[in-house]
């Protein structure tokens, strides 16, 4: 059986995206490799085993092309409301609250952000199969 251990995204400021996942998610550093070319952070925290690795080329100062084939990655809290409130309150532009639903019953409830380098996140209401 296999399991997911990490999802990696490329940054381009360590400092500001380390600051944002961990204001935002709680995520910590756990480990970070520097090497001569790059280095990798991975963050987590003590509610999964899943890392988001953070990769910081060395030398590169235009931000990265997303390109068309990124989608998002997800975390679920227990309050969306009050998360949605706070990140407003922090300045970083949540889109709107959504309810999506199908033949009347909610499948999630969620919005966007973006975080320093433009990725898309979904914060959704723990629910349902979203635990």
């Amino acid at each position: 059986m296999a399991k997911l251990v990490h999802s990696m995204i490329r940054v381009l400021n360590e400092d500001r995206s380390t600051a944002f996942y961990d204001q935002a998610f709680g995520l910590k550093v756990d480990h970070r490799i520097d090497f001569d070319r790059f280095t990798l952070v991975y963050l987590r925290n003590g509610e999964n085993d899943i890392e988001l690795e953070l990769t910081i080329n060395k030398g590169q100062t235009e931000p990265y092309d997303l390109g068309n084939g990124y989608g998002h990655i997800a975390f679920v809290v227990d309050d969306l409301d009050a998360e949605h409130a706070r990140f407003t309150k922090a300045g970083w532009e949540p889109r709107k609250l959504v309810d999506f639903e199908r033949d009347g019953e909610l499948l999630a409830r969620f919005f966007f952000v973006a975080d320093p380098d433009g990725y898309e996140i979904e914060v959704m209401q723990r629910h349902g199969r979203y635990r």
